[in-house]
């Protein structure tokens, strides 16, 4: 009976919400997810810096390498953190259009009928545009266009401007603030100094440099995989 009703009238309003609820729980727990794995990355991130400070510090001859490394795996923190910050950001804003969606459907229990929300328009188009959530906002938003709730967005593919490269000094200069705050102990501790220009590559050891590309392989990959 139920799904006669639905084919010919559509869901209710408390269908509708109880849909729109599930899947804005659903792009939580993937942002929870990948929030969890960038963090592990972090710590994995921050252990290849210090491992490669301390090769610097026990192999003379490999310490030109050693500093470059450091350098290289700061750069590869640089971008963990800064997705981290563009998923909290996008959490902060998925809670924000719940709450919207939730009181769109009350007043729709007290007037009687749902109003556009600009506010929810916004926040969803922003959240379509992330690689993580793509498919599933895309899901939302046509709920909610069903429901009244927001009106059929003409396009999302705008640029993303979360995402913009900085350029290449300021992002040399978070690398040394990077570098400062890891081996900050460890400096005031042995005298090590924190590698503040880039080095230019030097011959040395085929195997440590092989070791060195497979683990920012590894980072790389694993950084990807969290945008698919």
């Amino acid at each position: 009976m139920d799904a006669t009703r639905r084919y010919f009238f559509g869901a209710t309003p408390e269908e509708q919400k109880r849909k729109c609820n599930a899947l804005l729980r659903s792009n939580t727990r993937k942002l929870d997810r990948d929030l969890a794995n960038l963090q592990q990355l972090e710590r994995k991130t921050r252990t290849f810096i210090l491992q490669a400070s301390k090769r610097a510090q026990k192999s003379p001859a490999l310490a030109a390498q050693a500093r470059q490394e450091t350098r290289i795996f700061a750069r590869e923190l640089l971008r963990v953190r800064k997705q981290e910050q563009r998923l909290a950001t996008s959490k902060a804003t998925l809670a924000s259009v719940g709450m919207q969606v939730n009181e769109a459907f009350a007043m729709k229990k007290i007037e009687g009928s749902i109003k556009n929300s600009t506010g929810i328009m916004r926040d969803v188009n922003s959240l379509v545009r992330l690689p993580e959530l793509m498919g599933t906002m895309r899901e939302l938003s046509q709920e909610l266009v069903k429901a009244g709730i927001m009106e059929e967005m003409v396009s999302d593919s705008l640029d993303n401007d979360n995402l913009a490269e900085e350029g290449e000094e300021e992002a040399e200069a978070e690398v040394d603030k990077i570098l400062g705050e890891i081996l900050k102990d460890k400096v005031e501790g042995s005298g090590v100094q924190v590698p503040s220009q880039p080095l230019g590559r030097q011959e040395e050891p085929e195997e440590e440099d092989l070791e060195s590309e497979e683990m920012l392989a590894q980072m790389r990959g694993r950084l990807e995989a969290l945008k698919s």
